[in-house]
């Protein structure tokens, strides 16, 4: 089959270029950003100068260029910062992202907006991007006549295991079935209007090592059986095991890829999880284990993805991505918590490498 039958997918985590030279955060990446057929990523802030803030997470308009110039097609909005800063800040976004041809999913002026995809094609192949966020602040969900976030909502309730005080409860969550049930009926309904459905889901427990959600598992299965052909979670700023679900890939946290996270972070800084600054990092405020990430990499040939793989990618010390040969130790330091992370969540993922990718065993 000739390379030009061949299409390349990658997929990254969090982006929030919020810094004065935003394309210096790219550097690294952006040739393998730029070499693939589509690159997509998620995006973690606002681009405007207008808005009343909830939170810090705005970036100057700049950025967008940025984004575009390093080669990412298609970005989630769907996440619990989206209306941060008001629906202002939210409608400059669109359109900025829109006048530097990146498509967005998951957000729209209305929830048939919201859940939307968007399709590209390439080489004859259509291929189908669908977004929705399970972490959603009250009132973030888009509805018939307002704007906001496609929702995939979870409830959370708490079972004794152990009769000794203070023991830890087994936390049950559970996806809302209306929320699944509108997921399902999207991702059908894109099945017959494309070759490849991909789905990105801002969700999971943020910052704690390993740890999977139950609804995780029940809506990542859902997908799946309705469609979907691969699953990119993001929001948990910190990698979480990939699963193998009916030959169908999920990554459930691809962590971040390019933040400006400086240590005056509020939400870090004042929150239970305590996140102390590195003064070695000084625009990535986030823990240790934060800047072990990766690029996840499909290869599609006859409509069908043939192959997925991971390239391991480590923060520096100047917040940029980095990409790692096999030869630097800190590859095979993301490739063992990778082991780790599906191993003690039962996900029984097995995993090869090949050149400086690690192939996923599907």
């Amino acid at each position: 089959m000739r390379d030009n039958d061949v299409i390349s997918l990658v997929g990254v985590g969090d982006v929030y270029p919020r810094r004065e030279d935003p394309e210096s955060l790219f550097e690294l990446t952006a040739p393998i950003l730029r070499d693939a057929d589509v690159a997509f990523g998620q995006l973690e802030t606002n681009f405007s100068e207008r808005g009343n803030p909830h939170l810090h997470l705005l970036a100057h308009p700049r950025g967008a260029a940025a984004i575009a110039a390093a080669g990412l097609d298609v970005m989630s909005f769907a996440s619990n910062h989206t209306l941060d800063w008001g629906e202002e800040a939210v409608l400059d976004t669109l359109a900025i992202m829109k006048r530097n041809d990146i498509e967005i999913v998951g957000v729209g002026r209305n929830i048939a907006d919201a859940r939307r995809p968007a399709i590209l094609e390439r080489k004859g192949t259509k291929i189908a991007f669908l977004a929705y966020c399970s972490v959603l602040p009250a009132g973030a969900e888009a509805l018939e006549d307002k704007l906001g976030c496609a929702p995939m909502r979870a409830t959370t309730c708490y079972e004794q295991v152990d009769w000794q005080p203070g023991t830890p409860p087994r936390i049950l969550t559970q996806a809302v079935q209306e929320d699944l049930a509108a997921m399902v009926d999207d991702v059908r309904k894109v099945r017959s209007q494309a070759d490849i459905v991909v789905m990105s889901l801002h969700w999971g427990v943020h910052l704690v090592p390993s740890v999977l959600a139950m609804y995780q598992l029940e809506v990542g299965h859902a997908a799946i059986d309705a469609g979907a052909d691969l699953i990119l979670g993001h929001h948990a700023h910190i990698l979480k095991g990939i699963e193998v679900y009916k030959g169908k890939v999920v990554f459930h946290s691809l962590c971040n890829f390019a933040c400006d996270s400086p240590a005056n972070t509020r939400h870090l800084k004042t929150s239970f999880y305590k996140v102390k600054p590195d003064p070695e990092y000084p625009t990535y405020h986030f823990p240790v284990d934060s800047r072990k990430t990766m690029i996840a990499k499909c290869v599609i040939r006859n409509k069908r993805i043939e192959r997925v793989s991971y390239l391991p990618v480590y923060i520096n010390k100047l917040g940029q991505p980095e990409p790692l040969s096999r030869e630097d130790s800190r590859s095979e330091e993301v490739h063992q918590y990778m082991d780790w992370l599906c191993e003690d969540q039962g996900l029984e993922t097995r995993f090869s490498w090949d050149g400086d990718e690690v192939l996923v065993i599907t």
